[in-house]
């Protein structure tokens, strides 16, 4: 299947909003690209295949934006009308903000290409003292006698290349103990859940708000040697599902590795997910909205204890207090 490469033209202050706007408009997965440069490399390698531009002034931009993957099917197709309407409104109702020309911009990468392009530059990459994420497809030395993390990630996020998804396996790393129940909210691949496994955690329990993710994370479940007998993975949103939350019951350690402008939100649920001394690891934050943060699991009974910290993105390990 093919599928539609969508682009939206921001600025650096907007990014967040702009990829929160995407959540809503039902994209869970997409990428933040802050680097000019990067974003050049972007235009250079698609101006071929390009099959619609919205804006001409496209190609003379050079800011920030944030990008999905859209299957080229009747669900991709409502996903990108949804997009639309969404970026209208925020356009529209924007206030006392920068957001750029909130461009955007569509190019078809056929699925072959997709397939082929992204694999060659995914490789195994060490994290933290004694984890090695490798390719499910890819074999390598490992003379450090790392664990080794097997992903396929195919179309959901999780590949373990990004700063906030290696932030939050150094804070799993520190914090998971054998004993350990982990809950992953956002869990995209379930590279967090199967990594905390990994690591020693006793179970764990993945859920995202994207259909595609259960079945991958699955398929990476297995591909490490565990089955549902030590980690589920569950389709919902627990900011809006109540039911779900209710379900999940209590955990030793939470993780979510989402965006600053859902864990925000989401900080005042955590304390009934965890257990008493319970930690709470977040990441996906840039560091100009930390302050923000940390205020948010403050006013949620949640101290931070720690801070990770790469390329201006944040993770904060947060202790709910033992009453």
């Amino acid at each position: 299947m093919d599928l539609n490469r969508v682009t939206v033209y921001t600025t650096q202050e907007a990014l967040e909003l702009v990829g929160y706007t995407l959540e809503q408009a039902g994209i869970p997965q997409y990428e933040l690209v802050e680097d000019s440069q990067v974003v050049q490399q972007f235009l250079d390698e698609t101006a071929a295949s390009w099959d619609y531009v919205e804006a001409s002034s496209v190609l003379d931009a050079r800011q920030p934006c944030v990008r999905a993957f859209l299957s080229a099917n009747q669900t991709g197709m409502q996903q990108l009308r949804a997009l639309r309407e969404a970026i209208a409104q925020l356009k529209q109702n924007i206030v006392g903000l920068d957001a750029g020309s909130l461009d955007i911009q569509i190019d078809v990468v056929h699925e072959e290409d997709w397939a082929n392009n992204w694999k060659q530059y995914y490789k195994p990459t060490p994290i933290g003292k004694r984890l090695l994420i490798k390719p499910s497809w890819e074999t390598c030395e490992n003379p450090e006698n790392r664990l080794v993390l097997n992903m396929d990630p195919g179309m959901v996020f999780g590949t373990g290349t990004h700063e906030t998804t290696q932030l939050s396996l150094l804070a799993l790393e520190e914090f998971v103990r054998s004993d350990m129940r982990v809950l992953d909210l956002g869990c995209g691949s379930g590279i967090l859940a199967i990594g905390a496994l990994l690591l020693g955690a006793d179970q764990a329990v993945g859920v995202d708000i994207d259909p595609n993710a259960k079945d991958i994370a699955y398929v990476n479940l297995q591909e490490n040697g565990f089955g549902p007998d030590r980690c589920l993975f569950l389709t919902g949103n627990v900011l809006e599902d109540e039911d779900l939350l209710g379900n999940l019951g209590q955990a030793d350690l939470v993780v979510a590795n989402i965006v600053a402008g859902v864990i925000i939100p989401l900080a005042e649920k955590v304390p009934r997910l965890l257990k008493p001394d319970g930690v709470f690891i977040t990441s996906g934050i840039i560091s100009e909205r930390q302050a923000e943060v940390e205020t948010a699991l403050r006013k949620a009974g949640l101290e931070p204890v720690r801070m990770h910290e790469k390329n201006d993105w944040v993770c904060l390990a947060a202790k709910k207090a033992a009453k």
